[in-house]
């Protein structure tokens, strides 16, 4: 238990750093991207994306390992078992989505109820990094596109103005 307690930790700190480091690359290099501000929201989703994979792979290989190699826990019918269903596995836990057609056994229960508990977070703190990240390029663009007050308030007052003059 406490291998799997070690991996558990190991884990949470790799796939935070990841995801760190990925959203800290594409805040400096989204603004230098130079395609539409609406499109970027592109670029953030598989940015988001590939960090999460990448964590998952991390979560199904130590899965792997673990129950493999250490005969620490196993994933149901072990005649089945592979790295493939250990990433199908770890991808079902990451996102909370529980099918239960695979039930962890073992030590792999601990590190199963990590990985769902830092997928959640881990998923959240992504889903705010969209928000802000399109919330700060939407306004960026609205800006640009909009015209100087001077010429806003011309071109607000025209209609007004050639109805009076219309009507005169």
């Amino acid at each position: 238990m406490v291998i799997v307690a070690t991996f558990c930790v190991v884990l949470l700190v790799f796939t935070t750093i990841i995801h760190y480091e990925v959203l800290h690359a594409m805040s400096v290099s989204l603004p230098t991207i130079g395609v539409p501000p609406r499109a970027k929201l592109i670029v953030v989703i598989f940015g988001a994306f590939f960090a999460h994979t990448v964590e998952i792979m991390l979560y199904a290989l130590s899965i792997y390992l673990l129950a493999h190699y250490g005969g620490l826990g196993a994933l149901d019918d072990s005649t089945r078992f592979s790295l493939s269903v250990s990433f199908y596995f770890s991808a079902e836990t990451y996102t909370s989505l529980g099918y239960g057609d695979l039930v962890p056994g073992g030590g792999l229960r601990l590190l199963a109820g990590a990985e769902a508990l830092n997928g959640l977070l881990l998923i959240g703190w992504s889903a705010s990094y969209t928000y802000i990240a399109m919330e700060r390029f939407w306004s960026n663009d609205d800006k640009r596109t909009a015209l100087p007050a001077t010429q806003a308030g011309a071109a607000a007052d025209a209609p007004s103005s050639a109805r009076r003059r219309a009507e005169t």
